[in-house]
């Protein structure tokens, strides 16, 4: 594997640690950061690791004005023998370049970019909480820093990873959430920027949210931009349903995310035989299978909570209670094996891991 030469300036005043075991989410930083700069015709360049310390930015620079930006999310894991593992980190680097493309910004090394990473989090290795459902949540990201006022691609770039240590997304933890199905505001459409991990989707996001949120709801169900009626992700989560013994879980259209954690999901139903189908579902299916009382689960999954069981959903002023609102066995199951292999207390039989 490639390595990247990077130079190296240390934090000469360390911060206090917080307590491992009461941690929130992406609110700490560690000590220090990654920083590449890209120019046009001259390409990557200056490699760093730096104190943690704000950014200086021109007003003008493009990712203000235009959303020139990227980003990606990961976590390091400490193992009961002290050994940091990465899990599937090679897949994050490669959404990071699909991003890039579908954003006319410039591709990273994939292989570099994780050698610096690898690098920031050796230097940072004290950081990574030991505590049972915790991690270093690892954040790369780009944006546009050329100032310019001008609808184009930017002529300059920054590229930086910033750690975390975290624990749980969701305050309910492993536990079951309400979910309320969105019918006016839309995440994305097909054409759009759905399927790249850019920040304009988060930001429209966050208006359905906030009301969900202050109506008691968790998140919402995204439906379809265009008839509004097929499934389409949680949150900022995928989504998997259990209906009569078999899971399904939305096709990929392009206007939805290739998670990293859907990915490895269906992989691991596959590995264990259970039925598993990637295909439209449509939110009339999903109430016709609760009406049945074929709806076994349902489950979110994203590297931040890993998989979030729902045990509420709510469509048109009807409740459709989930498994009597308690995590189902599949979900559990689930939680727990990829929770393990992440973590280093189960065999990894499909080589997710690396090791720092």
């Amino acid at each position: 594997m490639k390595e990247l030469q990077i130079e190296v300036t240390l934090s000469s005043t360390r911060k206090q640690k917080p307590d491992f075991d009461n941690l929130v989410f992406g609110t700490v930083f560690t000590d220090h950061m990654f920083v590449w700069d890209y120019t046009e015709g001259t390409g990557w360049h200056d490699p760093q690791i730096i104190p943690y310390q704000p950014i200086t930015l021109d007003p003008a620079a493009m990712v203000f004005h235009y959303g020139q930006t990227v980003f990606e999310g990961l976590k390091a894991y400490l193992t009961k023998d002290e050994q940091v593992l990465l899990f599937r980190p090679d897949e994050n680097m490669k959404r990071l370049n699909r991003s890039n493309d579908r954003l006319c910004m410039p591709s990273i090394d994939e292989e570099l970019a994780l050698s610096a990473l690898k690098q920031l989090i050796s230097i940072d290795r004290e950081w990574i909480p030991g505590v049972e459902g915790t991690s270093l949540y690892v954040r790369p990201f780009m944006i546009a820093i050329e100032p310019h006022l001008g609808v184009s691609p930017s002529k300059n770039y920054r590229f930086m990873i910033i750690l975390s240590p975290v624990g749980a997304y969701y305050k309910e933890g492993i536990n079951p959430v309400k979910i309320a199905v969105e019918s006016e505001y839309v995440r994305a459409v097909k054409g759009g920027t759905g399927n790249a991990k850019t920040a304009g989707n988060y930001a429209s996001s966050l208006k359905a949210g906030e009301i969900a949120y202050q109506n008691g709801y968790s998140q919402v169900l995204w439906l379809d931009g265009k008839e509004q009626r097929y499934i389409e992700e949680v949150g900022s989560m995928n989504i998997f349903f259990k209906i009569n013994g078999e899971v399904v879980t939305p096709e990929l259209n392009g206007s939805i995310l290739e998670g990293i954690t859907r990915k490895s999901i269906i992989e691991l139903l596959k590995y264990w035989n259970v039925p598993v189908v990637e295909r439209k579902i449509s939110i009339e299916e999903i109430q016709q299978a609760c009406h049945e009382g074929t709806l076994e689960e349902a489950f979110g999954t994203g590297t931040a909570a890993v998989i979030s069981p729902i045990g509420e959903l709510l469509w048109k002023n009807e409740k459709m209670i989930v498994n009597n609102g308690e995590i189902g066995t599949l979900s559990q199951k689930l939680y727990d094996s990829l929770t393990g292999i992440q973590n280093g207390t189960e065999p990894d039989p499909f080589g997710w891991t690396v090791r720092v």
